[in-house]
Parts: structure tokens; sequence; C-alpha cells
């Protein structure tokens, strides 16, 4: 990976490793909807108005098609269902859950005929992430219930899709106006449901108002567009390694802002994920080149 890459790899690690916290703080007084809708408005109202400042609203709205499957894959369905399922999930076993995103990515990038090769290395890096994730937060599944499980299981497959669509079908959409269009469509769609529960926001904490915001301006607005920058310059399987990382990175906020304990397992989890996520990550080696005797011999 290059240096450009790992500086955007590792920024939205950290900043997409605060979601599971911040979303599990705002259910506890606001509504999965609302939760959802504040954090697409925000996230348009800041970018909406750059892109059509900039002249690129009517380019993207060219590829509307993909751009809708990309926004019901990546936002509509995955961010309702997420809030959803962290009412009653913690926040470090959706985080565990998450991480089989670049496994669902592989399947979907070989089912989709992608030419960049699933290494031996890579398939280690990944094992050997999923193996520290599992150590660092550990998997206790005693009393969850299945229907929000299965409901992060719909968000990873989401999650697992939507790079490649931005990928294959995107490439000339800048990354700005695609994530503007996709949170205006999303909070659109939500707002008959959000706009009557306003005074859950109203009434609601100081820091569940702070998280919604920090979830719209940072998490969203921010994070998305860096995102579609991070696809473009390593590609959409090994952008998505950044799953390993944000269940790292929400439980060093977890000992760093809310005191909890630095464990055992953090110290030997910890490793195994970085470990992993290098391995992962390593640019495959290019496909040999047929000699013109192998090309010859071929053809006959």
């Amino acid at each position: 990976m290059s240096r450009r890459g790992w500086v955007l790899f590792l920024t939205l690690s950290v900043i997409w490793g605060a979601p599971y916290l911040l979303i599990k703080v705002a259910v506890g007084e606001v509504s999965p909807v609302s939760v959802v809708f504040a954090r697409c408005a925000i996230g348009a109202a800041l970018l909406l108005p750059w892109t059509i400042y900039r002249g690129q609203l009517r380019p993207a709205l060219r590829h509307w098609k993909p751009l809708l499957l990309f926004t019901v894959l990546e936002m509509t369905g995955p961010w309702l269902l997420l809030s959803w399922a962290e009412q009653s999930l913690s926040s470090s076993l959706t985080g565990l859950l998450v991480a089989g995103v670049p496994f669902a990515a592989a399947l979907a990038a070989r089912l989709a005929g992608e030419e960049e090769r699933l290494t031996p290395v890579r398939l280690l890096g990944m094992g050997v992430g999923v193996v520290g994730i599992a150590v660092l937060l550990g998997l206790d599944l005693e009393g969850a219930q299945l229907l929000p499980i299965l409901a992060v299981a719909l968000v990873v497959v989401g999650y697992a899709t939507a790079p490649l669509i931005v990928f294959r079908a995107l490439p000339d959409v800048p990354g700005v106006a695609a994530s503007s269009v996709a949170l205006f469509v999303t909070a659109v769609v939500y707002a008959p449901f959000a706009l009557p529960r306003l005074d859950e926001v109203a009434g609601a904490s100081t820091d569940a108002v702070l998280s919604l915001l920090t979830l719209g301006v940072l998490c969203t607005a921010i994070a998305l567009a860096l995102f579609f920058v991070l696809i473009r310059e390593v590609g959409p399987q090994r952008a998505l390694v950044i799953t390993f990382v944000n269940p790292v990175v929400a439980v060093l906020l977890g000992v760093w802002l809310l005191d909890e304990p630095f464990t055992l397992g953090i110290g030997l989890g910890l490793p195994l994920v970085l470990v992993g996520c290098v391995l992962a990550t390593r640019r495959s080696a290019p496909r040999p080149e047929p000699s013109v005797e192998a090309v010859d011999a071929a053809a006959r």
C-alpha cells in the first residue's frame, strides 16, 4: 500500500472506530430512525452545497442507477439496521460482527470477476485479524438475540458490496458528490418517520446530541468523502480491511475516555489485529505475462 493509502487507511480507521460508541449513546435516548435521519441530514447539509457549487451534481445524477444502489447498500439499509441492532447488542460485539466485511467483500469480488488475487498471505492476514479481534473483545453471545445478529449480518453484506459499485460503476463520479446525493436521498427516505419524533432529539441529553452531531459531521460527511478516495487509492477489498481496526479503536476510546481497564485481551489482541492488517493489505504481485512461445503454443 502507498504512503497516501496508509494515511487514509489509518485516518478512517480512527474515525470509523467511534460510531459504535456514538450510536450506542444515541439510541439510548433517540429512536434508530431518528439517529439515521439526523446523521444523514447533517452530512447532506455539509456536502451537498459544496457539490452544487462545484457543478458536480448533474454529472453525478447521470449515474443515478448505480448511485441509488450504492445508497441502499451503504446507508439506507445498513445504518438503520445497525442502529436498531445496537439497542440490544453491545458496541463491542457489533464491531466484531462487522469485522466479517472483508471476507464478504472477497467473496463478492470473486463473484463479480475482479482480477486482483487473494494470495495466501492476504488470506492469512485476514485470519489473523479476526483471531485478534476475537481475543481483543471476546465473543459473548449469551443472551444475544438472533434478529439483531441477523441485522448486522445484512449490514456486512451491504458494506461488502457497496464499494464494488463505486469502484466499477462510479469511477468518474467525485466522492463528495456521490456521498452528498446518497446522504440526501437517505435523509428524504427517513424524514416522514423521523420528523414526527423531533421531540426525542429536543429532549435528549447533551451526550446524545453531541453523539448525533459527531456522527453527522465527522463519521459521515468527512469520513465518506475520505472513503471514496481510499477505495480509488487501494481498491475496494483492501479498503474494507479498516473493519479490522475499527473495533480496536472503539476499545481504546473506551479505555481513554471512559476509564475502562486495559485488559489482557487488549494487550494480546491488539498486536494480532495490527499484524493481520499489514498482511491483509499487501499488494498482490502482478500476474506474469504469457511468453510469445506460450501464446503461440496455445494458438495451435
